[in-house]
Formats: structure tokens, sequence, C-alpha cells
């Protein structure tokens, strides 16, 4: 399984909405908070692009070096319609500082110095050490995932349906007809489906290695729904 360093930096560089939370910083229009962009550096700090007359720009221009602090709140949603969409959360807190210089005019470039990082999500929910943060690796999976579940569960609804068949003794319930699968998160390790009906729930299929991109999660998902399709019962998870 990824590890909650590698969840986190994946979240922080995904295309999730972000909003930056600076106490006693209030913003005059919902889309205030959000940067434009963001990208972590070779450190572990978080870049922020924000507006030049941002209430965030503002703020971190009057403050002195590492007096303001900022959380970073990155919700991910999950791109396909089901039941409790709202795949996980993490923060990074930290301090924030001005960068001139690297941003086009009209923006200023935020820095934001981690401090602590936490991520909940289907998972489960952990701390991150800052060091661990910036040394961990961005699932390769993570630019095309959205473009990716939403094929899946478009063009290829019936194979998703019918990986219920590698879940061994849970594959009767799973299988009813009454229950819909809906592919629900995508990463290097492998698939999860969320099975819909009168009670919910995961399963996590596993890819037979980790796959580094597009074209070796192509063999991988060929391989699922192969296996899928001739038992009736391998295990699952």
């Amino acid at each position: 399984m990824p590890s909650a360093a590698e969840r986190t930096r994946t979240l922080v560089q995904s295309t999730c909405s972000a909003v930056l939370l600076i106490p006693g910083v209030e913003a005059a229009r919902p889309e205030q908070p959000t940067p434009l962009a963001r990208a972590v550096g070779t450190d572990g700090e978080v870049f922020l692009l924000f507006p030049a007359d941002s209430p965030a720009v503002r703020a971190a221009t009057h403050a002195q070096d590492d007096e303001l602090s900022a959380v970073l709140e990155i919700t991910d949603v999950a791109p396909v319609s089901v039941p409790q969409r709202i795949r996980g959360r993490a923060w990074v807190s930290g301090w924030l500082t001005c960068v001139p210089g690297l941003a086009e005019p009209g923006g200023m470039m935020l820095r934001l110095e981690v401090g602590d990082l936490y991520v909940d999500d289907l998972w489960g929910a952990s701390g991150v050490e800052p060091e661990d943060f910036a040394r961990a690796s961005v699932d390769p999976l993570v630019a095309h995932e959205t473009e990716l579940l939403q094929h899946l569960h478009s063009a290829h609804g019936d194979q998703v349906q019918g990986l219920c068949e590698l879940l061994g003794e849970r594959a009767d319930g799973a299988c009813a007809k009454d229950r819909r699968a809906v592919p629900l998160a995508l990463d290097r390790f492998g698939l999860r489906v969320r099975f819909v009906g009168e009670r919910c729930f995961d399963a996590r299929f596993d890819f037979p290695t980790p796959v580094r991109d597009i074209t070796e999660l192509r063999r991988a998902m060929r391989t699922l729904f192969e296996a899928a399709s001739h038992t009736s019962g391998p295990s699952g998870d």
C-alpha cells in the first residue's frame, strides 16, 4: 500500500480542491483562499500561487519572517457519483512567506515551510513527518486518475461489476443484481471499488506488481478482468 507520506504528497500535487487557512485572515470572496497553482519544492516546502492582491499575499507581505502560520487543507472527492463521495483530506501546516520573482506580473508565489502534516483517507488516518513528505514520490497515475475512473465507470461498468467474482466468500452479496459496483480510487498498487446497495462496502483489487505508467496499467486491468471472468471465487480483500 502507499505510505502516508506518499498519499499526502500525491494529494498536495493533485488537482484536488484546496484552501489556505490563515488565522485572523478572512476572505471577502469564496475563491480567494484557493491557490491558483501549487507545487512541492526539493526540500518539501509547498509553493502556492495567488493573485498579488489576495488576502493571503497581503498577510504574508506584512508578516515578519516565520511568524505567519497557515494550514493548507486539501479535500479529495471521487470523480464518479458514489455515496460518501469524499475520499479523503490532508492538512499541511507551517509558516508562510512571500517569494518575489517566481510569479508572472499580477501574481505572487507564497512558500509554506512545512511543520506538520496529517492525512485521513480511504487507507486510514496518520500523521506524516516533514522529512518523509519531502522524500516521498507522487503516485504515477495521479494526473490520469480522474479520466481513468470515469472511463472505467462509463465504458467498462460490466467488467468492473464482474470483479465481484474475485471476492471469494463475499462474492454472493457483492454480485447481487441489486448491487452496483463503482470504481472509486486508482493508484499504482491497485483498484478500489465501492459496491453500492442496501449496505455499501469497498473492496480492494491489487495488481500483481505496482504499475509505473498507463501501458502497465492497461495490462494490469486486463489481468484483473480476465481473472474475474474465469473464476467464481479466488481471493479478494
